[in-house]
């Protein structure tokens, strides 16, 4: 169904959604020959992908709105949502925005974040056409589409906890006409519109999301080996990388604070806690001094979302690899600190070395 051909014939085949607390990168899993690898895909690549759609044509779905849909099927599937669940969201996306990153002309904010282009309905922003006016997220939120998925989807673990009410939240939506399920939710002028786009979700759910589980992207795979620790390190970073080390494999749940049931905060501030390290629940960069020579075991802080706020953080490891609680699908684990943009780091009053 799901086929991104190149000149030789290779293939790729998007696997993982990484969603950073406050961002999202989607990770191909690229097949040539006997070599395997995870390679980030950008939004606004050239390539194309043909989607199988029975009688009638094939659907192109550019690599950013690949991006955009393989959100809504990874993000179903980590929480579980059934198939029709999944294909609501998809036919949600397709009417609200074509599967494309919307920034409206009315949020100033969103023209700032990426985006795929423009939209002018209200105060309307991303894939899902979702309103921070009504408490559906801030503005940096719903410009990633990982997030439109969560609060669409939402549920006990949806960001919004039922209000807005998610897919998830409306009573006996099962039973509904798919269309009537994604109005439910989305409150639409337009609520016979949603209906004409089930062929096309259904194609795309086949040809994206084939498999009942997101596969899941190596770290050994997606970048360098896990660091050396230097010689000269100091027990307490040590200590730091090691309680690190532990949480790797972690659940990420939204809000989260129990051991490996955290999100990216609830993950870091476990971590330093354990070494004797106390910080705050969340902005923990406020306990640090900004650095530009980052060691191991210092404060990694991405995705800026205004004046000195960053929207996910994690845990310098070295040689460019950090550690961090990314999303429901993958959970805590050690990868490149390039799988995420607009970073800087914090000394949090470690001692450098021995």
């Amino acid at each position: 169904m799901l086929r991104l051909i190149g000149a030789v014939g290779s293939a790729l085949v998007l696997c993982c959604v990484m969603a950073f607390c406050g961002s999202i990168a989607l990770v191909a899993f690229a097949s040539q020959g006997t070599t395997t690898t995870c390679v980030g895909v950008a939004t606004g690549a050239s390539a194309t992908v043909s989607i199988a759609i029975l009688g009638q044509a094939p659907a192109m779905l550019s690599a950013s709105q690949a991006t955009v849909a393989e959100s809504y099927v990874y993000v179903g599937r980590a929480r579980a949502v059934p198939h029709d669940g999944i294909v609501i969201a998809l036919m949600m996306a397709l009417q609200e925005s074509g599967l494309q990153m919307l920034a409206n002309t009315s949020v100033p904010e969103s023209l700032n974040l990426p985006h795929d282009g423009l939209g002018s309905d209200h105060d309307s922003v991303g894939s899902a056409q979702q309103r921070p006016s009504a408490g559906w997220g801030s503005v940096a939120e719903l410009m990633q589409p990982a997030y439109n998925a969560e609060a669409f989807y939402g549920g006990p673990q949806g960001p919004n906890r039922g209000s807005p009410r998610g897919l998830l939240d409306v009573p006996g939506w099962r039973q509904m006409d798919n269309g009537a399920a994604a109005q439910a939710v989305q409150g639409s002028a337009f609520p016979e519109r949603y209906a004409k786009w089930q062929p096309e979700a259904e194609a795309i759910l086949a040809g994206l999301g084939a498999s009942t589980t997101p596969p899941a992207c190596d770290p050994d795979k997606s970048g360098p080996a896990q660091p050396s620790v230097p010689s000269d390190l100091s027990q307490l970073r040590r200590e730091v990388l090691a309680y690190a080390q532990e949480g790797v494999g972690g659940a990420y749940v939204w809000g989260g604070t129990a051991f490996k049931a955290w999100d990216c905060s609830g993950y870091v501030r476990w971590v330093y806690g354990q070494a004797g390290v106390q910080l705050p629940r969340t902005e923990q960069w406020t306990a640090g001094t900004l650095t530009t020579v980052p060691q191991p075991g210092d404060l990694v802080v991405q995705n800026p979302d205004g004046p000195n706020h960053w929207g996910h953080v994690g845990i310098y490891a070295g040689n460019g690899m950090m550690y961090s609680a990314l999303n429901p699908v993958v959970g805590t684990l050690l990868h490149p600190v390039a799988w995420n943009g607009g970073t800087a780091y914090f000394y949090l009053g470690l001692p450098p070395g021995k």
